[in-house]
């Protein structure tokens, strides 16, 4: 695996942010090998207090350091000038009024802003959260009023968005030696992510309610049942399994609530290990719909799940490196 191989090892991240996008890009670079020291201010990262389960999550691997920007930034600037990365999550404008901004740093340096809007524009100083990015950039049009069960503005456009730049940046200062300036707009970049449908689709909410084939149903013990047979081989071999194979040619029918009644009716017949039991080992495209608890008992990684890093653990010994007071 990649993660095992440790792509970023001798790689010095400064991690300068709060909430999840920053603390998530963050884990992703230690988790590649980057030493990744967390600044913090006295009182922590609010997640310390808002979602401590999530923060321990997240500051997994990470030094910590205590530093007040608006007294001591003379300690955030000394550790910055050191690191290979600089991550910041302020406002525009914020970090180079605290004195650790892009031109406070070595061009070196790699030093990437997550921001929600950008730094220019009428939306650049406006607050927000990764509902608000996600209705801004056209990502909720399908379905609002409900929201996303994932932070998909802050942890996939701003957060992996940022950890992909970085590492390009990362690969062209191995080449040329030169740092980079990279600003990360998490409404711009959710944008992205459905830009590409502007063009309309193949069928209305295809992915999202559109198609009966491609939807969440309940089954006898109300657990619940993905379904995604998308393509027609899929979904014949699924109807033959469940013993409705008629269903099969009614796949892409002007009248897709009818089939989803029929197959809502069909799995509620059976609990949901008799569905999946069916179709283990079969080209159905069907799963569970499990908690969080049962997919980390296959996927996850628990390893250090209760590991802690308490505030500002390293400070001192930065200070020592630094040689500072």
């Amino acid at each position: 695996m990649l993660a095992a191989a440790q792509p970023l090892a001798g790689t010095l991240v400064a991690e300068l942010t709060r909430y999840l996008p920053g603390a998530y890009a963050g884990r992703e670079l230690a988790r590649l090998g980057a030493r990744v020291v967390r600044m913090e201010a006295p009182d922590g990262d609010p997640m310390r207090r808002s979602a401590p389960a999530w923060d321990r999550a997240l500051r997994r691997g990470k030094e910590s350091v205590v530093c007040d920007l608006k007294t001591d930034a003379a300690f955030a600037r000394a550790l910055c000038a050191r690191a290979d990365v600089v991550l910041e999550g302020f406002r525009p404008g914020v970090a180079a009024r605290l004195g650790v901004g892009p031109e406070d740093v070595p061009a070196r340096v790699v030093y990437c802003s997550i921001t929600g809007f950008g730094s220019t524009g009428p939306h650049a100083a406006r607050a927000g959260h990764d509902l608000n990015y996600l209705g801004w950039a056209g990502a909720l049009e399908d379905t609002a009023p409900a929201s996303p069960p994932l932070q998909i503005a802050d942890l996939a456009a701003g957060a992996l968005g940022a950890v992909t730049e970085i590492l390009a940046a990362l690969v062209r200062r191995a080449r040329t030696g030169e740092g980079a300036r990279i600003e990360i707009s998490m409404t711009h970049r959710a944008h992205d992510l459905v830009e590409h449908r502007l063009g309309g689709d193949p069928v209305p909410r295809m992915l999202t309610g559109g198609l009966a084939c491609y939807r969440v149903y309940e089954a006898a013990d109300g657990r619940h049942l993905t379904v995604a047979a998308l393509e027609p081989k899929f979904f014949i071999r699924l109807c033959e399994l469940a013993g409705r194979p008629e269903l099969a040619g009614r796949q892409f029918d002007d009248d897709q609530e009818r089939l989803a009644g029929e197959l809502a009716a069909l799995f509620a017949s059976r609990p949901l290990a008799e569905w999946l039991a069916l179709f283990d080992r079969e080209d159905v495209c069907a799963g569970p719909v499990w908690t969080r608890a049962e997919a980390a008992d296959v996927f996850g990684s628990r390893d250090a799940a209760d590991e802690d890093v308490a505030l500002g653990a390293h400070t001192e010994a930065w200070r020592g490196e630094l040689d500072l007071p």
